[in-house]
Order: structure tokens, then sequence, then C-alpha cells
């Protein structure tokens, strides 16, 4: 029998993210913890102990500002190494710290804020002081700004400088490790809402503490194995998978982790850092394999040699997971790697990944196939918000449209429905003020619900079908899966995003994104360089290529299921927008409002 639930609750009782933090200072103390890029271009870093330092001092003006247990304080900084110990120096105060998006306008800021009841909020700049300002009246709550860089402005009296945080008495980190128990709360992630208002997810100490117990099982690794694993973290920290990937990794087990700004740079630090460890949405991985075929189309006999060689080790590279390749098998392996795969490792920078993982919304099987055909070992994590981000995982023995095996100690379920459930110690308490919502998802024996449709396999492996809500029903009345359906279409080469229609429709239609780098590689072998995205989409021979493609990609489905027109579009969906979520998902509602006219288009 593997782990239980109770094994990991008595394996973390009585420990805290602040305790955690002084042990892993303890056993790493002159190693490197943080890493970042300075204006000059030169590497800034901190090691353990200088790491700890910085969180006592900021701990120390928090205090100063009056911070204390059960407090609330609002973060708004992009990937930047300040992030780091301001949160940790939250946590040191017995307080709550929690992340706001840094797209959020000025009322999304004014919800979340005031909804947490935020004390202190702490931003990067001018442009996100201004959209507290914006709405400063209807935070009576929130006693004081500080700013890391103000930039020209009028004074305002509850905005401070970033020196109340750098200049204090260092706080006494011992004392703090005292001020929070297991059960209070450690963040609150607000969810990126598909559909109204987010809702605050409360996290406890020992939700992150249990579940970063049992992604180390999952990995097989022991705290030792894991310290100094080097990692780039580069999405919001609203996120609970970055939050807890790199920042609780960092805090957990010793990760060194360097920081990234700006999430379009990470194929550029990973080139530079050689991350040993990668998360990314489905879209980070899209992207990188778009820039390997478009680097390949431009020489098209290397390019078929290559995909030649993939095709070859596709089956191999599943064997090896499995440990059923035969002698003759491996050798074949390692000639194509030698020859093929580990030159491209190299020039993107995965060479070294040892767990490269994606979640948040679903991937292509056979995209995660290619990386893993290339050598980079790719799999896929099922969770959300409300179960502290991981709820099933398997990173070895991967069975491509799976999300792997339930969590060691989690019990995953379906419902009667076939809805997803789940219960242990990574479930959360509840969403902040709103029992009408918790006990939507939280049923009276602690089940969490999903809300999305699954499938177990013989061997434990979850498959995802789609979330409840959101399946299609047709005219005809047939239940369809939107995401399986864009998966499918993403297979096209030169499309990159898709949004499935036919909803109350008499058939199934869809919105298909043009990938930019495949797109502009293939028109560029087409006579079509002149060309932009937008007259791309427009252009009858790239509607013919699409098209041409559609048959293939739906070959798997029924043809009540299959979608049977589509509308090329050449501008890229971008996080954070009216048709997609900080985390890349579809917000359906947004697809269809802003682009009604090309829906009715396809149905005319």
């Amino acid at each position: 029998m593997g782990i239980t639930s109770e094994d990991l609750d008595r394996r973390v009782e009585g420990r805290t993210v602040a305790t955690e933090f002084l042990d892993v200072v303890g056993r790493m103390r002159d190693r490197t913890a943080l890493r970042w890029r300075n204006d000059d271009e030169s590497w800034g870093s901190l090691t353990f102990s200088e790491l700890s330092d910085r969180v006592a001092v900021t701990a120390g003006g928090l205090e100063a500002l009056g911070v204390g247990p059960g407090d609330r304080v609002a973060i708004m900084l992009r990937n930047i190494p300040e992030f780091h110990w301001v949160d940790l120096a939250v946590v040191f105060r017995g307080a709550t710290p929690f992340s706001i998006y840094n797209s959020s306008s000025p009322e999304q800021v004014a919800y979340l804020a005031g909804h947490a009841g935020a004390k202190v909020a702490i931003v990067e700049d001018a442009g996100y002081l201004a959209r507290f300002l914006e709405v400063r009246d209807q935070l009576p709550n929130l006693e004081h700004i500080v700013v890391l860089r103000p930039g020209p402005g009028p004074a305002e009296p509850t905005v401070l400088p970033w020196s109340v945080l750098t200049d204090a008495a260092p706080a006494d980190l011992r004392a703090g490790a005292q001020l929070a128990a297991p059960g209070d709360l450690a963040t609150i992630i607000y969810t990126s809402g598909t559909t109204g208002n987010p809702k605050g997810v409360k996290l406890t100490h020992h939700n992150l503490l249990w579940t970063g117990e049992s992604l180390l099982e999952s990995m097989k690794w022991t705290r030792e194995e894991a310290s100094g694993c080097r990692i780039v973290s580069y999405l919001p920290m609203a996120h609970i998978a970055e939050r807890m990937v790199s920042h609780y990794g960092l805090v957990f087990y010793g990760y060194e982790v360097t920081t990234c700004p700006e999430p379009g740079q990470i194929a550029a630090y990973a080139r530079e850092i050689r991350p040993e460890l990668l998360f990314g949405v489905p879209r980070v991985f899209e992207k990188i394999y778009g820039g390997v075929a478009a680097a390949l189309a431009a020489d098209p006999e290397k390019a078929e040699k290559f995909n030649e060689a993939v095709e070859a080790a596709l089956p191999i590279a599943e064997k090896l997971a499995w440990g059923t390749a035969t002698p003759d098998e491996v050798a074949t392996y390692e000639f194509l790697d030698t020859v093929a795969f580990a030159t491209v490792r190299e020039l993107i920078g995965l060479d070294r990944v040892r767990y490269a993982v994606t979640g948040a919304a679903p991937i292509r099987p056979d995209l995660l196939r290619w990386f893993r055909a290339i050598g980079v070992p790719m799999s896929e994590v099922y969770g959300m918000s409300e179960n502290s981000g991981a709820m099933t995982y398997e990173p070895f023995r991967i069975k491509p449209g799976t999300v792997g095996l339930a969590l060691p100690g989690a019990d995953v379920r379906l419902a009667d429905d076939g809805e997803v459930i789940c219960r242990g110690g990574l479930v959360f308490e509840g969403y902040l003020d709103d029992p009408q919502k918790t006990a939507e998802a939280l049923d009276d024996d602690g089940w969490l619900h999903t809300g999305d449709i699954g499938e177990f396999d013989e061997d434990g492996y979850l498959r995802i079908v789609d979330r409840k809500k959101e399946l299609i029903i047709t005219a005809g009345g047939k239940n369809i899966s939107p995401a399986n359906l864009e998966n499918a279409l993403k297979s096209i080469p030169l499309i990159g995003q898709a949004a499935a229609i036919g909803d109350r429709r008499p058939f199934v239609a869809a919105l298909v994104v043009l990938d930019p780098e495949v797109a502009i590689a293939w028109a560029a072998q087409h006579g079509l360089e002149q060309l932009s995205l937008a007259e791309l989409a427009d252009h009858p021979d790239v509607i013919a290529e699409v098209e041409s493609g559609l048959a293939d990609a739906m070959a798997g489905f029924n043809h009540a299921e299959q979608v049977k027109r589509v509308k090329v579009l050449g501008e890229e969906w971008l996080p954070d927008s009216e048709v997609l979520t900080p985390t890349s998902k579809l917000k359906r509602r947004g697809v269809n409002e802003q682009f009604a006219a090309e829906i009715e288009s396809l149905y005319a």
C-alpha cells in the first residue's frame, strides 16, 4: 500500500511555510537561492543566507507598518526577486500575502484588494500604483501602499517609498515563525474567472506543505536531491502553479530560482539558464515547438530527416519510459539522439531538463509525444487552485491523453455523473467570505467537486473529458467536448489556437488562429512573406492549407462531433484578455462576444 493522507498529515504536522524556510536556510545557507538579470544585462544573485537577511529586514518594515497576525497584504509585482522576500516577510508577520495579476484593471484591483481586506499593498511601479490610487476611495481598509519604483508624481500621504522595507530593523525570524499555525491562511489564490467575479481560494500552510510532500513522492525525490534544482520563474505569482513550483519550491526544497519578469522571454532565459525543471501552460510548449518547426522549415531536406527521426523515436521513447525497450531499441534511440535530438534540445535550452511539466489546460497528446521523442521528459499535471495546484501527476510512466495518477495520499474518484472529485490534505478550506460557493464546491464529506468530467483507465490514469458547464449541446441534442476538438484542430501545423463553436447550432464550427512562427515560415516558403498575419488569414492559399488538414484532424471523431467549417484568424489571442484568462484558458463568453460576426458567417 502506498503513502496515505494520514501519513502525510503526520509528516507535515506542526510545520508552516515559515518553519520550512528556516529549515532550508539552515541546510542551504551559502548556496544560491535567487538569480536575476540586472538592467545592465549582468546577473545578480542571493544565497539563502542573504535571502534570509532580506526577509528579516522586510518583516521588520512590515511590523513597523502595523502588519501582524490575521492581516492581509496585496502584492502586485512581476517575477522579480523582491517578490520572494516580500511574500515570505508577510508570512513571518503571521499575515497572509496574496498576489494580484499584473494586468488587472483598477476595477479588478478594487474588487480583489477590497474583498481580501488588504491592510497594505506592495506594488512594483507607478503604473501599478496608479491603478490602486484610482480606486483608493473604495478601499477603506488599505492603510499603506509601498512602491518599489514610484516614478515622478505628486505625493500621496498613504504611499510610502521602498525604503520602509529596506531600512528597517530586522525582525527575529525565529520569533516570527511562531506567529502562524499550520491551519492559518498561507495565501489566497483568486481564481482567474472565466465568468463572474474571482473567488478567493483559501489555502492553509497545511495544504501547501501536504501537497509539497506529495509532489516529492510523485517525483521520487528526496529533499537533498531536489536541493539546488535550477528553475526559471516567469508566470504570474497569482497563478497557483507558479507559486507552488517556484516560490514554494524554493522555500520547501531549496530550488535555485531565476526570475524572468516578462513571460515572453522564457525561451531566451531557458537557453541561458538551462533549467532542470520547467513548468509551462500548453501554449508555452506550443510556441517552443512552433519555433523548432519554423527553424526547420528553412531547410526542407533537414526538416524531413528530423521528422523521420522523430517518427522512429516515438514508439521507442514510450518503451523507454515503461522499461520495455530492447537493447537494439535503446541503441537506436541513442543514435537518433546523438545525430538529431541533442542539438535541438541544446538550442532550445532544454538539454538539462529532468522534469518538463505542463498543466492549467489540456495539451495535445501528439505534442506531448513529440517532446518526449526528442528527449524532453514532459508530463502533464492536473489540478486547480482549490486543491493547491496538483491532484493527479505521473512524471515517468506517461500515457499521453491522460493526466496521470492520483497524487500520493490524495483520494481521487468519479461521482455518479462522472465528475472528478477529490479529498485529502491538498483540498482548500473554502472560498473567502462565500459560504454558498464553498458549499457548491465542497460537500459534507469533504469532497472537492471539480466541475470536470473524467474517466479512469484500467491502470488508474485519469482522462479529463471536459468541463461540465462547457459541453457543447448541438441543435440535434448531441453533447460534444470542445476541448478535445480544439486540441485536434491545433494539430494542423498552421494553427496555434482554436475555439470550437456549436452550442444550439446545427453543426460544430471553429475559430482557428494562425501560429505566428509557423505561419511566417510557411509564408516565406510560398512566396507570401510580404503579407501580415491578418492578410495571411484571409489568403485563399492559407485557408486551403488549413482546410486540407481539417479532415485528418477530425478523423478520430464521429460525424456529429466533427468540425465542419473553420474561420481563420491572424491575431494571436493573449493571456489575460477578453478571450483568455491569465492562465490561458478560453473565456468562451468573451470569444462569442468579440467574434460574433465571424461566428455568424460560419453559419450563413
